[in-house]
């Protein structure tokens, strides 16, 4: 039964991998055996972080900022002078935005829309020949897309951009589940509340409130991260392509 659910040996990106979800699915690939390479924009913290994570397994720090097509181009081009194979892409890489409609403007749409939807594109683009060279008929490459719960419902702060850039990275991840199978898959985990900066301010204003409203009443931890992301990246979840997951102990169904 490990077998069904092992990862050892594969190689991974985890874009946006030097904080937040992106480490916790980071460090969960690399304590399960796998090769990972994280980018962040922050060169320094991600050289910090992927020493750290090497003391457990093997890590590559490649920082990026993934906001335009050329950078994510670079990215896929310092992957492949490496590696002749990916098994698994991780799009984490993303921004987030929260404000009033009357001070929602053009430069807010285009910063996140730029990284959370046109970086994931691109890279996934640029990455492709990598993934199917790594893809075969019993263990297809993996591309894992990181939404949101705000991309499912309506979100109660007022993040016209980013919820909507969320609900855009499902629709995504649908269409390229059908163009680049059968020896890639690609799926979506929306997250809920977790602890990372992102939703640093949320929760400490909210926190108590939105762990109560979820059925499982807590917010979610690493380990149901980096577990969700295992289970889809590993043989037992080799059948499944174009699903969005919900991990958010609920949170939607309420």
């Amino acid at each position: 039964m490990s077998e069904l659910f092992s990862i050892a040996g594969k190689t991974a990106v985890v874009t946006g991998g030097s904080r937040g979800i992106g480490l916790m699915i980071a460090r969960g690939f690399v304590e399960a055996g796998a090769k990972v390479y994280i980018s962040s924009r922050k060169a320094d913290v991600c050289e910090k972080v992927a020493a750290e994570l090497s003391t457990v397994g093997e890590c590559i720090a490649l920082p990026a900022d993934l906001s335009t097509e050329d950078a994510c181009r670079s990215l896929a081009e310092q992957v492949a002078e490496r590696e002749d194979a990916l098994h698994i892409l991780v799009n984490n890489a993303g921004a987030t935005w929260g404000a009033p409609m009357a001070d929602t403007d053009e430069a807010v749409w285009e910063r996140v829309l730029a990284i959370n939807v046109k970086g994931v594109f691109h890279l996934t683009k640029f990455l492709r020949p990598l993934l199917e060279a790594a893809g075969t008929d019993e263990d297809p490459a993996r591309v894992i897309n990181i939404g949101s719960v705000d991309g499912i419902h309506v979100p109660a702060m007022e993040t016209y951009a980013y919820s909507t850039s969320k609900a855009a990275v499902h629709q995504l991840t649908r269409h390229l589940a059908r163009q680049m199978a059968p020896r890639i898959t690609v799926n979506a985990i929306a997250p809920g509340p977790f602890e990372s900066k992102m939703m640093a301010a949320t929760l400490e204003a909210f926190g108590e409130q939105i762990a109560a409203m979820a059925p499982r009443k807590r917010i979610g931890q690493p380990d149901d991260m980096a577990g969700t992301a295992i289970f889809l990246s590993s043989r037992a979840g080799a059948y499944l392509t174009g699903t969005v997951i919900p991990v958010d102990g609920g949170l939607t169904l309420v």
